[in-house]
């Protein structure tokens, strides 16, 4: 009886000397997330919101919100008597764990802040990387959205996207359209590349101060090929693209030329008998 007696000294003495202690580290915890919790959501709306990058304010929010809380964390450690140095080390040793259990996410989030500084590309544009195009939709921290023109949904790792090679096709302001076509080795050349350059001449869309080529580029089996080489802005890039090929064989052919298709002749000898 008298051991019990002094066991519940003991743990009273206890409650006396850390409860008061633990209670206002745990009040203080509770204040602390809800003070921080309430001033990223202000800095966000009030700050990062007037970034023209939204994914580029979101993160810097969340950043934020992750330092000041493991700030907290320690400070309430500390008033609990623990030794921060330790729990440093401890917190340090966990996320050394962490990080090689997550190389690829890591590998996936550095690439998607190098991405969100560099600027390699931009919701909207046209990618092209690691074999797969598509106009950009969404760029998270880990993982960039593509949306092809069947509207397949792409989604391409930040790391690999980030350290691999890709074609922005629609970083520039002007693109070329290239197409061929082919008349016969019977027909006026002059006339037939005087058409070609009319189509192109007339078009609204075609930058003439561009450097546009229409020129013969092979001497082929069946027919003489011709490159028609033209520069418009890139939002005009499809429409010209699917527009242009109907239009430079109909001017091939009111100039009075022929697209030849590959034949062959087949001669049959005959024995005599």
């Amino acid at each position: 009886m008298e051991q019990f007696e002094s066991y519940f000294e003991e743990g009273k003495a206890l409650v006396l000397e850390y409860g008061t202690q633990f209670l206002m580290a745990i009040l203080v915890l509770i204040i602390g997330i809800w003070v921080i919790t309430r001033f990223t959501r202000v800095l966000e709306r009030s700050v990062f919101n007037k970034l023209p990058d939204q994914t580029l304010a979101s993160f810097l929010a969340s950043g934020i919100n992750i330092i000041l809380k493991v700030l907290l964390v320690i400070s309430v450690a500390s008033m609990m008597g623990i030794e921060t140095t330790s729990f440093v080390a401890i917190l340090g040793a966990a996320g050394l764990a962490v990080g090689l259990a997550l190389q690829g996410s890591l590998s996936n989030f550095a690439g998607g802040v190098m991405i969100l500084i560099f600027r390699p590309f931009k919701v909207g544009d046209y990618l092209e990387a690691q074999s797969l195009q598509g106009v950009v939709k969404d760029i998270g921290i880990f993982v960039t959205t593509l949306e092809t023109f069947d509207k397949r949904v792409l989604v391409l790792p930040n790391g690999p996207l980030a350290n691999g090679n890709l074609i922005n096709h629609t970083a520039s302001a002007v693109r070329a359209v290239e197409s061929s076509i082919g008349v016969s080795y019977s027909d006026d050349l002059q006339k037939a590349k005087a058409a070609l350059e009319a189509v192109i001449q007339q078009d609204d869309r075609v930058l003439q101060d561009e450097g546009n080529v229409v020129a013969v580029v092979n001497l082929g089996d069946s027919s003489i090929d011709f490159l028609v080489r033209a520069f418009v802005k890139t939002e005009d890039y499809w429409s010209f693209y699917f527009d242009i090929l109907p239009r430079l064989k109909s001017a091939v052919e009111e100039a009075g030329c022929t697209i030849p298709f590959p034949q062959q002749d087949v001669h049959l000898h005959q024995k005599a008998s």
